[in-house]
């Protein structure tokens, strides 16, 4: 992946091939910036990649409706509520400055456009597919650091960092457990470096915005699932990449997909 600075075209994309009731997104896989920040921009590429979720948009190829995002999360996090979807203090993004001087309040409001832009978008796109599927299932995926003590410090406690932390907080695991269970057990019984995938809920990350906005706005009938991967598949502080790695947390997922679909069929959920 070679990440760019710059508008780039449309902020996100929404890629179909066939039909189906899987949905997955990447929604902080984007690195661009709209060229008007970029004079306000006080983090590097490095450090702007870093907190991102690079590599993440291919894994939505494990469903038939993909839907990745193209703009940083420092322009706008869709993974966070409406008005607190521009990072502005230190305290909103992990203790980075991230504009120098504070950006504007004109290109903040154009930032939280974009934010409204696409829910409403992902409206149009559930009620399409819910007009044809009774229930529907999301990977939220996203990745996560476990080496903020600097490129030579060793690694975070596994204990505390499964391979795959699976959100859950938000949604109604009387309802969605059968699919949950599902998807859970076919990562487990995948394997990384020769083991099972360690994959627990709510370890590390229990779901944010996205994830509680579809529950919220499609109760009975959406289960969207918030995927953290540890970034054991590149080193998240220089960004080279490890394709075998990346490759086997892909087909767990792939596994997971296809166990997860029937479940919403099969009379298991009320």
């Amino acid at each position: 992946m070679t990440p760019t600075s710059g508008e780039g075209g449309t902020p996100w994309s929404i890629e179909r091939d066939g039909d189906g009731p899987l949905v997955a997104t990447a929604i902080h896989q984007g690195h661009q910036l709209r060229d008007e920040l970029l004079p306000y921009m006080a983090l590097g590429e490095a450090e702007r990649l870093r907190e991102e979720d690079p590599f993440t948009g291919d894994w939505t190829a494990v469903a038939p409706t993909r839907v990745v995002m193209h703009r940083s999360r420092f322009e706008v996090d869709l993974n966070r509520p409406p008005d607190r979807c521009v990072y502005q203090l230190p305290g909103d993004a992990w203790g980075l400055e991230v504009w120098r001087p504070p950006l504007p309040s004109e290109l903040v409001e154009r930032s939280r456009t974009i934010h409204a832009e696409f829910y409403n978008e992902m409206r149009a796109l559930f009620d399409e597919l819910l007009a044809r599927h009774n229930r529907l299932v999301v990977f939220d995926l996203h990745s996560y650091n476990h080496r903020r003590g600097g490129p030579r410090a060793a690694p975070a406690d596994p204990r505390e960092n499964p391979i795959v932390n699976l959100g859950t907080s938000n949604m109604d695991r009387s309802l969605w457990e059968p699919i949950v269970e599902a998807f859970t057990n076919a990562v487990r019984g995948c394997k990384l470096d020769g083991r099972p995938i360690d994959i627990r809920r709510n370890v590390k990350f229990q779901g944010g915005y996205w994830a509680r906005w579809i529950h919220e706005t499609y109760p009975q009938r959406v289960c969207a699932m918030a995927i953290e991967v540890k970034k054991v598949f590149m080193d998240e502080w220089s960004g080279q990449f490890d394709a075998a790695r990346h490759r086997a947390i892909g087909d767990a997922l792939q596994v997971a997909a296809e166990a997860t679909s029937p479940s919403l069929w099969e009379g298991r959920t009320r």
